[in-house]
């Protein structure tokens, strides 16, 4: 039986860090790991949806993890996201990321050209296949890929020993259940859309992985807990609360990522610069809205913790 208890907990998904110029930034890479370390995380996600990694070119992705790996290294559970467009890039970052010694690397299927089931299996195979010594993870984010893991393509991969679970990002809870329940005891799904964290978990997830877990990774620490104390009713008011944050976040015109990383400099003294174009940046109409979800989080911590 495989041991994936340090994949177990709270797993932020790490956001780009760029300077002024908005190149990616080691310094600025360094300052949010370490301050992840100091929240009492599990682990990190690195270059996923959050690092915006479809925007970054092969060498911002190494340069990130990279850094993150020269602080966090035995210290933080390291999920490297290696997915391209194309399978000769994605099996490079694949082998440098276990040159690195992180602890499992996850893709997304091909975006774009629909392809056939045992042609996304092959992909991810592939990939995985640069990088034998280390766990691999599938994620599933069908509104985004626009490919939707279906059952028969889990149990194709989960013939591959290195396959440890789902990262699933699908909305229906029933989705967890099923790869709950398809990859057994050896195999896990991490949780993935942050709203419904305490319904994935019921339903099955033994993690979560999020986007917004940075900018309030006390709540989501706390949210687990309650899980652990079967304290329900606490968690359920909880969720609620950082539901109506996450609905801030997700208000303002710039992209959401553009809002948390402002709302780090406002509540933690973090800079992490802003987003990559095409991601929207904030707008000065945006800064009403910004300050509301910095207050919301203050306040959350102030009630839960």
């Amino acid at each position: 039986m495989k041991n994936l208890t340090k994949y177990q907990g709270i797993i932020p998904a790490f956001y780009a860090c760029y300077d002024e110029a908005g190149q990616v930034s080691p310094e600025r890479v360094r300052a949010l790991t370490e301050y992840f370390i100091a929240k009492g995380v599990q682990g990190l996600y690195v270059n996923g949806s959050s690092g915006e990694c479809i925007y970054q070119s092969l060498a911002d992705r190494k340069l990130v993890l990279e850094e993150v790996m020269a602080v966090a290294k035995g210290k933080l559970t390291i999920i490297a996201h290696v997915a391209c467009n194309n399978t000769s890039d994605s099996m490079e970052l694949a082998r440098h990321a276990e040159s690195l010694g992180v602890d499992a690397i996850a893709a997304i299927p091909p975006i774009y050209f629909r392809l056939p089931e045992y042609a996304v299996a092959q992909y991810w195979n592939d990939i995985s296949h640069a990088a034998p010594n280390t766990d691999f993870v599938i994620y599933n984010i069908p509104q985004l890929a626009g490919v939707a893991l279906t059952p028969s393509l889990y149990q194709e991969m989960l013939k591959n020993e290195r396959v440890i679970g789902v990262k699933n990002s699908s909305m229906p809870v029933q989705d967890i259940e099923i790869f709950a329940s398809l990859g057994g005891e050896d195999h896990l799904v991490f949780n993935g859309p942050d709203e419904q964290f305490l319904a994935g978990r019921i339903m099955g997830a033994a993690a979560g992985i999020g986007g917004t877990y940075g900018a309030m990774p006390e709540l989501f620490l706390k949210l687990n807990q309650l899980l652990a104390d079967k304290d329900l009713e606490q968690a359920q008011l909880l969720q609620y609360r950082i539901n109506a944050i996450i609905g801030q976040l997700t208000s303002a015109q710039g992209n959401m990522y553009a809002v948390i990383k402002e709302v780090l400099k406002i509540n933690e003294g973090l800079d992490i610069g802003s987003v990559r174009a095409p991601l929207a940046p904030l707008v000065e109409a945006d800064r009403p809205i910004v300050e509301e979800a910095a207050r919301l989080i203050r306040l959350a911590k102030e009630k839960f913790l």
